[in-house]
């Protein structure tokens, strides 16, 4: 397999990125109660969830979340793929790490694939979470080296077309593409071509659950979809998007703006399934699902609506809120510990949902708990 390398980015933190990664990194050691302090006092709470301390600190002080969205999405790219670099810290070790490139609808997509030693291991397709405006392969860097390394499974990281060069469904094509290079050479990676599976976070998750609906009459189909706080009905708002529209990073706003860039500006129905998937007609016959939502997004309740409906379906599902924390947890791994131990645990959950016919929840702190579809916690 012809495997070209991708163009190099210059990645390398810049001085003002040391300094705002060291200085949240000691943000973060403070105790619970200097940090609320720091982050307007009082203890910040919502839906009966308590918004995790670090977070709040955060949120209070990054002056970014106080800006009003911006217009351009070309400036927003910019900003949102510097500032999540220049927080990931240090790169967990894995086997080995090679990037290359993968087959997409219209072209050659740009891809990393992070491999474990573990022998014959399954192998997660990932896609980037960014309202598919911005994000790749690096802003993902550190939450993939985590899945990789905790979860011994491979995790192809894959870069797809985003807007406003490309609207939908162009990374929705690009998705199915990528998976169906991924089947077809997964052996050649090292990887279990009967376990490959898709995954993502936000828009990454709204790709691989769509990706799930659109083959799960090929073969083989997806072994398994990973959705972290996925998106999943832009025709309705849900409780959610009305109790946290504003004050938590994603906001109804956002929202609405990402959407208008991906999808409306080309008058695409919001109730289709490819943009929607909780209004698919028939979920059934669908991959094993891991829905991951967090407290304090305004995408949690529609996340959740999802994984009911699947499991009402009849299709595996594990679903998991992490009650404290945020849209885009995944992207502050690097100097957030809660937020990385959550991914740990999804990498954990992820390995379980892999193997055959059990899995394991993704519970706090080694804790077990009962999963939804009558599937048995692994011993």
């Amino acid at each position: 397999m012809s495997r070209p390398e991708t163009k190099k980015r210059d990645t390398r933190p810049r001085l003002i990125d040391r300094l705002q990664y060291w200085f949240a990194r000691g943000a973060m050691r403070l105790p619970a109660r200097v940090q609320r302090a720091l982050g307007g006092g009082g203890v910040v709470q919502r839906d009966g969830y308590t918004l995790d301390a670090g977070l709040q600190f955060i949120l209070a002080n990054d002056p970014s979340a106080k800006k009003p969205w911006p217009e351009d999405a070309l400036h927003l790219r910019h900003v949102q793929d510097r500032a999540i670099t220049g927080v990931r810290g240090p790169l967990p070790e894995v086997h080995s790490v090679r990037d290359l490139e993968v087959v997409g609808a219209e072209g050659p997509l740009a891809a990393r694939h992070y491999a474990t030693d573990v022998p014959n291991a399954p192998l997660l397709v990932y896609f980037h979470g960014g309202g598919f405006v911005f994000g790749n392969i690096e802003t993902h860097e550190v939450a993939c080296r985590l899945l990789c390394k905790h979860g011994g499974f491979h995790v192809l990281s894959v870069e797809y077309r985003l807007v406003p060069e490309h609207r939908f469904p162009a990374a929705i094509n690009d998705g199915v593409a990528a998976f169906t290079w991924a089947v077809k050479h997964a052996k050649e990676l090292g990887a279990d071509a009967t376990r490959v599976g898709v995954g993502g976070d936000s828009a990454g998750a709204n790709m691989s659950a769509v990706i799930s609906l659109q083959l799960r009459e090929a073969d083989p189909k997806p072994a398994c979809q990973i959705l972290i706080y996925p998106p999943t009905d832009r025709a309705n708002a849900h409780p959610s998007m009305n109790s946290l529209a504003e004050g938590f990073l994603l906001t109804r706003a956002s929202v609405e703006w990402f959407h208008a860039q991906y999808a409306a500006s080309v008058g695409a129905d919001s109730s289709d399934p490819r943009i929607s998937p909780l209004l698919a007609a028939d979920l059934r016959g669908l991959p094993p699902a891991l829905v991951v939502t967090a407290g304090f997004d305004p995408l949690r309740d529609e996340g959740e609506a999802y994984a009911a409906a699947l499991e009402a379906a009849g299709v595996t599902t594990v679903a998991r809120r992490f009650d404290g924390l945020i849209h885009g947890f995944v992207n502050l791994v690097g100097i957030h510990d809660v937020s990385r131990d959550a991914v740990i645990a999804i990498a954990g959950a992820t390995r379980a949902l892999f193997e055959a016919g059990v899995a394991r929840s993704v519970g706090e702190a080694g804790e077990r708990k009962p999963l939804q579809s009558g599937v048995v916690p692994a011993a």
